[in-house]
């Protein structure tokens, strides 16, 4: 990141500002005298455990507060009374995710002031957006109404919680930037399940215009590539990319091969040597085919990667269908762009559930949003980190420094269990100076050589 981004970055003193104004908002459940915690100090409590990535961050900090007479989730998240964890979860039952939605746009509008959005973009200009659903709830117990169910073969029924998470991605960056999810849940007058699908349609449409304002393309797997879909992304402004399968796309594949016999179907290929051997991409595409059986069909652009080895082994192959017109100079791009698409699985599910998040772990279930309004600020935590690593030189140098990510949040929760910060940046720099101290240390110590 530039300084020129930096100089106009979201620090993370303005997040914590950022937060308590919109949790000041949240519609409080309580009558009568039982007032002793505030809804924002039970938001900020619960957003201070997933930013911090401790299920024991409060316990400690009640513990310091009893000892020291201050505490880190004061100086550090501006939490007045730290509630207990009990008190936390009957706050927030009441609240919808929704509430929480502000703060994703306010990050992402400081994003763009400081030039992180245009950053994102590929080399021809494109923003790209991914959607897929994640599941983050199970069980055959536990159950409320904004569950969705199934029924087993065995007559047994689970119930579930997924979300759609939109993400926006660049091919060869290993970071994404999380965007406020929708939920999959049981709609106020429908008797069918909600899906994945109607999901993403209901995010387009509450969402949807800043983000096509951008110049965005849409990613999705072959889930979302049928006509009405990418009917509604036309008319709402974005373009798309979509995975295309066969097996889904019968009368689009008929043309296809129709064509190929006619020798209309374009090929570029290009070698490339992976550092172990040569192998070999073979682009197709063609241009203008039908992506459903009828005279009024959507005609969508098509094309196609598959990679091989010397010996002709297939490595990968998929194939996507998009609304961007391809020629040989940019299929390598268009390619590149919807192949991006898995950073929403590697880069963001697979994070959030793996690196210290605990996406899928029941913190609480409650009786009406709890279970969604916590996976809200588990997303927006992860945010916040994205922030921090894209623009907080500190955080992102003790990420360098560091052996693994792991290893840092490990060092702020030690640290934080037994002393007190006043702000995140005495943290931080603390924890430089300790890492500064730490290598002159080691650089002094003697080697064997040193002793003949």
């Amino acid at each position: 990141m530039s300084p020129s981004l930096e100089s106009n970055a979201l620090t993370f003193s303005d997040i914590v500002k950022q937060l308590r104004i919109t949790f000041e908002t949240f519609t409080d459940p309580r009558s009568g005298k039982n007032s002793r915690y505030t809804m924002t100090d039970a938001a900020l409590s619960a957003f201070s455990v997933f930013f911090m990535q401790s299920p024991s961050f409060l316990d400690f900090q009640r513990t310091m507060q009893e000892t020291q007479g201050k505490n880190n989730a004061q100086t550090l998240f501006g939490v007045f009374q730290i509630p207990t964890d009990n008190h936390i979860r009957t706050l927030l039952d009441a609240v919808k995710p929704e509430a929480v939605y502000p703060l994703f746009d306010f990050i992402v509008d400081g994003f763009q002031h400081a030039g992180v959005i245009d950053a994102f973009r590929t080399a021809d200009h494109r923003l790209l957006l991914a959607l897929d659903g994640v599941q983050y709830f199970s069980s055959q117990k536990i159950h409320g109404s904004c569950c969705s169910t199934k029924t087993h073969s065995n007559g047994k029924v689970s119930y579930s919680h997924t979300a759609v998470t939109p993400v926006l991605v660049k091919p060869g960056d290993d970071k994404v930037i999380p965007l406020a999810p929708e939920f999959i849940t049981p709609q106020d007058g429908s008797e069918k399940q909600d899906c994945e699908l109607n999901a993403s349609l209901r995010w387009l449409e509450s969402k949807g215009d800043r983000y096509a304002a951008l110049g965005t393309t849409v990613l999705g797997d072959d889930l979302y590539c049928h006509e009405p879909f990418c009917r509604t992304l036309l008319n709402k402004a974005f373009e798309f990319i979509l995975v295309c399968k066969p097996d889904s796309h019968k009368t689009l594949y008929q043309w296809v091969d129709d064509l190929d016999r006619h020798g209309a179907v374009r090929t570029v290929v290009c070698k490339r040597w992976t550092g172990k051997r040569h192998e070999l991409d073979s682009y197709r595409y063609v241009n203008a085919l039908p992506l459903r059986d009828a005279d009024d069909a959507l005609l969508v652009n098509w094309c196609e990667l598959t990679t091989r080895t010397d010996d002709g082994q297939v490595l990968y192959r998929n194939a996507f269908a998009c609304s961007w017109a391809i020629n040989d100079a940019n299929v390598m791009s268009v390619v590149a762009s919807g192949r991006a698409r898995w950073k929403i699985e590697n880069e963001n599910n697979n994070t959030l559930k793996t690196k210290g998040y605990h996406f899928e772990h029941n913190f609480g279930h409650g009786k009406q949003f709890l279970s969604s309004v916590l996976a809200t600020l588990i997303l927006l935590a992860y945010l916040v980190h994205t922030l921090l690593d894209l623009m907080d030189g500190k955080f992102r140098l003790l990420k360098q420094k560091l052996p693994s990510r792991q290893r840092l949040f490990d060092d702020m929760k030690a640290l934080t269990t037994y002393l007190c910060f006043d702000s995140w940046e005495h943290l931080l720099d603390f924890m430089l100076e300790g890492w500064s101290h730490t290598q002159k240390n080691q650089a002094a110590q003697p080697t064997k050589s040193e002793f003949g």
